[in-house]
């Protein structure tokens, strides 16, 4: 690897690594949508995306404190409180995918459009659910950058410049 490449992915390391597994949580919570989708049916998509987020909760949680933020300390009390502060924030992204999907699938109707592709029925409401993903990692990432894993955030910069 390049001198070059080797400085950017170490620059971008953290932007790197909360793609990578915000890619991991994006399909966590896009299969757990669609197991509940067919198990409970379309008439309950709201409540299949509200399973699909509590799935996709615990695995971004996990993945984010561990590798994304580098949060080392696994005491009960700091597990508990970044958890909480964790998932208070995720109740906003939340809030905004379920007002999208509410409105995009039921208000304009877009659930009912649907194609195949390769053999696979692709429906509004994974389509409406997979653009209004995209709003919602950006303001994951944002709440957890500077709110919740903020303060393993400025002793990573005082470590580095000391």
């Amino acid at each position: 690897m390049s001198e070059k490449l080797k400085y950017l992915v170490k620059k971008y390391r953290e932007i790197i690594l909360y793609g990578v597994f915000g890619v991991v949580t994006t399909l966590a919570n896009l299969f757990t949508f669609l197991f509940f989708t067919h198990v409970l049916g379309e008439d309950f998509y709201l409540l299949n995306n509200a399973l699909a987020w509590i799935a996709g909760v615990v695995v971004a949680f996990l993945t984010n404190k561990s590798w994304v933020f580098g949060s080392r300390d696994w005491g009960l009390r700091k597990v508990l409180t970044e958890l909480a502060e964790f998932a208070v924030a995720r109740l906003f992204s939340f809030g905004f995918e379920e007002g999208g999907m509410l409105l995009f699938i039921t208000v304009l109707g877009l659930g009912a459009n649907s194609f195949v592709l390769f053999g696979v029925e692709i429906t509004g409401q994974l389509i409406v659910k997979t653009l209004l993903s995209v709003g919602v990692v950006i303001m994951n990432y944002f709440f957890s950058k500077f709110f919740i894993f903020k303060k393993n955030n400025e002793k990573d910069k005082k470590n580095s410049t000391n």
